[in-house]
């Protein structure tokens, strides 16, 4: 269960890994993202709202530490080390509308630098994220939705074994208009042994 001392949190599997998102990694942020406009351009969150904005990056910050704080929500930048450099930001993944009570369950949603997709960065970073909810947060579901176009992302979650449950017509307003999005899930009773220790091993056969 969430305590005053859950946050922040810091999780690491080999040269990947995840930390809470801060105002002074502004720069870096920004930096991929401009290297990724057309990557991740038909996967944005847009504003409904006539005449509606996205928040600035610090907004953006802000508004996810005072959801962090609460503890409905676990904003985290993906890093990756590469030899001996220090690691470095290649992505975003947020675990939001966490629940307690008899629902136990979370929402998921990422991005990754286009030069670091189909390496297993993500994969990993959605496992930690996962395994930590699950097995020190006490939640019992975690759900990820994807556009159906969105091959890249619907390639996690195949490798993952997420169970598809369906297609959720005008879900989430996406690049300016109401998107259908596929979800997937899974629950502590589909993996008794975690969702990262399979993976590593799965990725080490392949290696």
């Amino acid at each position: 269960m969430w305590s005053a001392g859950s946050w922040p949190v810091t999780l690491a599997a080999g040269d990947i890994g995840l930390r809470p998102i801060r105002h002074r990694d502004r720069s870096e942020w920004t930096a991929v993202r401009q290297q990724n406009v057309q990557w991740l351009a038909p996967w944005e969150a847009s504003n409904p709202d006539p005449g509606g904005y996205l928040p600035t990056y610090h907004e953006m910050v802000r508004a996810l530490s005072r959801q962090a704080r609460t503890g409905v929500a676990l904003p985290f930048v993906i890093t990756r080390k590469v030899q001996d450099s220090a690691p470095q930001l290649v992505g975003q993944l947020t675990v939001s509308g966490i629940l307690y009570g008899s629902a136990r369950t979370a929402t998921l949603g990422y991005w990754v630098d286009s030069r670091c997709a189909g390496r297993g960065i993500v994969p990993t970073a959605v496992a930690l994220a996962t395994d930590y909810c699950f097995w020190n947060l006490g939640l019992h579901r975690m759900e990820i939705n994807i556009r159906p176009e969105n091959a890249a992302s619907l390639r996690v979650v195949e490798k993952l074994g997420f169970r598809d449950e369906g297609l959720r017509p005008r879900y989430l307003h996406i690049a300016g208009q109401w998107a259908d999005h596929r979800s997937f899930a899974l629950t502590t009773e589909d993996i008794p042994q975690g969702l990262l220790k399979p993976w590593l091993e799965r990725q080490a056969r392949r290696s």
